[in-house]
Formats: structure tokens, sequence, C-alpha cells
């Protein structure tokens, strides 16, 4: 009987499949579907059931090799659990992307020892504020690496008056840097529900398509780990996607090379030396986050073809982190004509279908949503009396929830719009573009050729920022690379590395930035699916 095995990338825009023979690593199938946000577990499925239409039976499948990007997605839009961080013993205050950072006196001296004691009653008094405020907790105490027995009473006193999860750093680190134990043991918290839902959707799929092998879960280090170690451990997920990425790129047969994955939500960069991923053994760095992860060397930002074009009045157009649902890949979406502007209404949101009735019942904007339909946010704002910054902040934590969909115009409608790219609906993209191109005194055309020009040059910069920080220490580049084209004289820059391109949006938007950048770019067979390749390859080193 041949053995085959599977590889799946699920992003924030495409759910990837590939079905490879395990002895030959040729690859039979591959599939992509659309991502389903609020179930996770549909456009996985659709993925395996393609897959398994190729003569191939449950039985012949020996391994289910799985990476994801969501965790690195949910970092760069600032998605993803609200934590509460807890720091013991440690005078020097630090920011962290969290609800609420709170220090407390403990802690531990170098060899172990109390410190001084901890402030428990500080920690008791503090928690009832917070229980309504987030999903999680993390807690770091100094040197816990050598006494955890801070973060051990801590944990236990917060369990007893909230019973959410909690994670400690010394079980997370074995690092003594503060900051980046306090900021790996948040991402932990961060990212749990998000992957317990994910892992939950992949065993849902697999039960519906009667594959019963073993389940890989990619790691950022380039290696997988069984899918029922994971949940406890959420942040080593979170280079998933980059570790399959930079596993494609070195089976290309280029030594050396930069490798630039362009999906809906993000762009990731990596190296390769030596036909092999550089490892970061330190801590990767994604967003605001220094961590403690052992993972491949990269970095991640949201440019992709999904991310939110912001126009503003002066003529100016940019890329926001945010991902939304494009105009093009949106079913029934209502003529942009009669909601889109530049104003607080360059989003449309969608509620999401199947949800709990009491829930809708219980919330005044998806109520209203259940009732009228996709609404744009002045109009739930006059409808529901709930406008402004909580607005905003309510619809970020619906979207987080999957509970609503927003829907905007993206890099994805202007090569729509422009006829480059035909797999939604161009009428919707062409209106969108009309729309928005009327209110900055554009052409349609020319507005969507300045969205294309903008998402290169956002995916230049990405690819500068990755570079420089091997030359200059960390963020003393920025600067210079965001104002390296000014009034006074430009800077142009030639890389000595090809590129390698991987993901959906590769072919459209590479050969710009391979042209910026004075170099080449290669997309070898079957790079619109690459990550998966990436994680089956991955699955079967093991």
């Amino acid at each position: 009987m041949t053995a085959y095995c599977i590889g799946i990338d699920t992003g924030g825009t495409y759910t990837d499949a590939v079905l490879m023979n395990s002895v030959s690593r040729q690859v039979i199938a591959w599939r992509k579907e659309r991502t389903t946000p609020h179930d996770l577990s549909i456009g996985v499925g659709r993925a395996l059931a393609g897959l398994l239409q190729h003569s191939v039976t449950p039985a012949e499948v020996t391994k289910l090799s799985v990476s994801t990007t969501l965790a690195t997605n949910a970092v760069v839009e600032g998605r993803g659990a609200r934590v509460g961080l807890f720091v013991l013993g440690y005078v020097r205050h630090f920011k962290l992307p969290v609800i609420v950072n709170i220090f407390l006196k403990g802690g531990h001296t170098i060899t172990g020892e109390e410190e001084e004691p901890l402030d428990i009653e500080g920690l008791i008094d503090t928690l009832p504020g917070l229980t309504a405020e987030v999903d999680s907790y993390a807690v770091c105490g100094a040197m816990s690496i050598k006494n955890p027995t801070h973060e051990l009473v801590a944990q236990e006193a917060i369990r007893l008056i909230d019973p959410k999860p909690v994670f400690c750093s010394h079980l997370v680190s074995s690092h003594p840097g503060m900051l980046e134990r306090s900021a790996t043991a948040c991402l932990h918290a961060k990212l749990m529900p998000l992957m317990t839902d994910f892992l939950a959707s992949i065993q849902r799929s697999m039960l519906a398509t009667g594959l019963t092998c073993p389940v890989n879960i990619i790691c950022g280090n380039g290696r997988g780990e069984a899918l029922d170690r994971i949940i406890d451990k959420a942040a080593i997920t979170m280079a998933s996607g980059p570790a399959a990425t930079a596993r494609f790129g070195a089976a290309s047969g280029l030594a050396s090379a930069l490798v630039v994955d362009v999906g809906g939500t993000t762009t990731d960069v990596c190296l390769i030396k030596d036909c092999q991923p550089l490892i970061n053994r330190e801590g990767c760095v994604i967003g605001e986050w220094r961590t403690h992860v052992e993972a491949v060397d990269m970095y991640t930002s949201g440019a992709g073809g999904d991310s939110h074009v912001a126009c503003h009045r002066d003529g100016r157009i940019a890329l926001k982190n945010s991902r939304v649902q494009p105009l093009a890949m949106t079913p029934d979406l209502p003529d942009p004509a009669e909601w889109l502007n530049i104003d607080a209404d360059s989003i449309l949101v969608l509620p999401v279908p199947g949800l709990d009735q009491d829930l809708v019942q219980d919330d005044p904007l998806l109520r209203f949503l259940a009732q009228h339909g996709p609404t744009p946010p002045s109009t739930l704002a006059v409808q529901t009396g709930v406008g402004g910054i909580i607005l905003e902040k309510r619809l970020e934590r619906l979207m987080y929830l999957q509970q609503v969909v927003l829907v905007g115009f993206t890099p994805t409608d202007a090569l729509h719009a422009l006829g480059l790219l035909q797999i939604g609906n161009g009428t919707a993209s062409r209106s969108g573009a009309s729309v928005l191109a009327s209110q900055i005194g554009l052409s349609a055309d020319d507005l969507c050729r300045r969205v294309l020009a903008e998402t290169e040059a956002a995916i230049e910069t990405i690819v500068l920022t990755y570079l420089s920080r091997s030359v200059w220490q960390d963020g003393q580049s920025t600067p210079f690379l965001n104002r390296r084209d000014n009034d006074l004289f430009a800077v142009h820059f030639t890389l000595k590395l090809p590129i390698i391109g991987i993901g959906a949006a590769a072919r459209c938007f590479l050969p710009g930035v391979a042209q910026r950048l004075g170099t080449t770019v290669s997309f070898p067979d079957d790079c619109e699916v690459g990550n998966a390749i990436g994680a089956a390859l991955i699955g079967l080193d093991d």
C-alpha cells in the first residue's frame, strides 16, 4: 500500500493542503480553500475532502502535518485573548501590548532565595476589577527560573478567584530576561484560546473525512509536535507558518536566498543559508513582542493582499495592519456606491450566520445586524447608540470572537479592478475603486495602481527591515528606512540575494519588489501552496 502525507497550512485568508507521496516526496495534488474564521473546520474540511478525491483512501494517509499563520496574524493585528500580566519583584517597569500590567512585591534572588514576601493581598485586591476585562492571565516573577514559588502561589490565588487560564513564565522560558520572559508568558496566554479552537477544528475535520493518522503541529523552530502537547504551549506555534515557508524555500535548490511569503494578512520573510533555514536560538521578535521562543530567524509584518486600504482626503493612500475581507470575495455584497467612503464607512460590517440566538439578542450590535444585514459603522452608531471609540473597540472584539466580518477595499480589489486577477467579483472591486477615487480626485485606475505601488513599497520595507537587523542594532534602521525617500535625497538598495516567492499573492507583487531591489525572483512549482508543502516536508523529516 502506498503511503501518503498531507500538509496543511491555515492562514488568515486561505487554507492550503497538499497530498504528497511519503517516499518520493512528489506532490500528487493540492487544494486552496478560503479560510472560514467563524468555524475553521469548514475550510480545513473542504481542503481535506478535496485531496481525498484523488483515489486515496484515509487509511493510506500515514501523517497529517499542520502549520498555521493564525498566531502570527493575531499578534501583528493586535488580536487574541485579552491578557492581564502580573510582574512580581521587578522594579523597572516595562510595557507590553496587554490589557493591564501590574507590578507587585515579591520575587527571588539569583540564588533562589526570597527577595521579599509576595504581596498576595495586593494581588487579591486587584483581581475583582479584572475578571470582566481579561480572558487569561500571565505571571512573571523575578528569577522564577531559580525558584518558581511566588509564581505558583500567584497562579493558585488567581484560580481561586477567577477560573480563567493562568500561565507562569518559568514553565515557558528558562532565560533570565524579565521583559522577554513576560512577553513569552503573555503570548501563551494570548494565543491559547485561538490555538485551542484551531486544533479542535483539525480534529473535527479529520473525523468528518475519516482520517485517523497521527497529527504533527509545526512549531516555530521547524520541528513538529504532537497535537495533544501543543495546547499549553501555544506560543511555540507563533512562527509555525514561517517555519514551513523556510522549509519550502530550502527545498528550492538555491544555497542562499531570501524567502518571501506574501499572504492575505501578512508578509513573512526568512533567510536560507547553505540550503538551511536560519534559526534564532535566543528568541524571535514579532511586532512589539520580543520573546524567548526559539524559531526560524524571520520577520512578519501586516501587509498582504487583504490589507485594509486607507484613503485620505489629501490624496495619501496607506495600508493598515488590519485585514478585511475584500469586496471581490464577499458574496451578495451591497453596491459599494451605497455605503463606501473614506471616512467612518471605509468598512462594512457583516453578521456571521448561525450564531446562538441568546448571544445575538443580548448584544445590540449583533441584534441590529441580524435584523438588517450588512451595515456601515455610521448607521450602526446611529441605530444602536454605540459610537466613537466604543464602537471601534466593540467591533474589534466581535471580530476577534468571529461574530462579525469586516469588509473593505484591499490590494486584492485593486488587482481585480485592473483586470490582473479574476478569482472573485471584479465588478464589486471596480465599483469600490470608483467610489474611493472620486473622493480623492483620482481615476479608478490611478487609485488602483497607487494601491499596488504602496503594497510593493510596504513589502520592500519589510524585506529591508528584516535584512537590516543583521547590520544595525534593533530599531536603529527604522527611522532611516522610513525616510529613505524625502525632499532632499533618495536612497535605493540593491540586494545581493535572489528572492524565492511563496503565496497566493506572490506572483502579483514580488516581480515589482525584486525590480525595486535590483534582484531576481523565482517561483518554484506549486509555490501558491508552498507553506503546506513545507509542512508536509517537516512532517516527513521528523
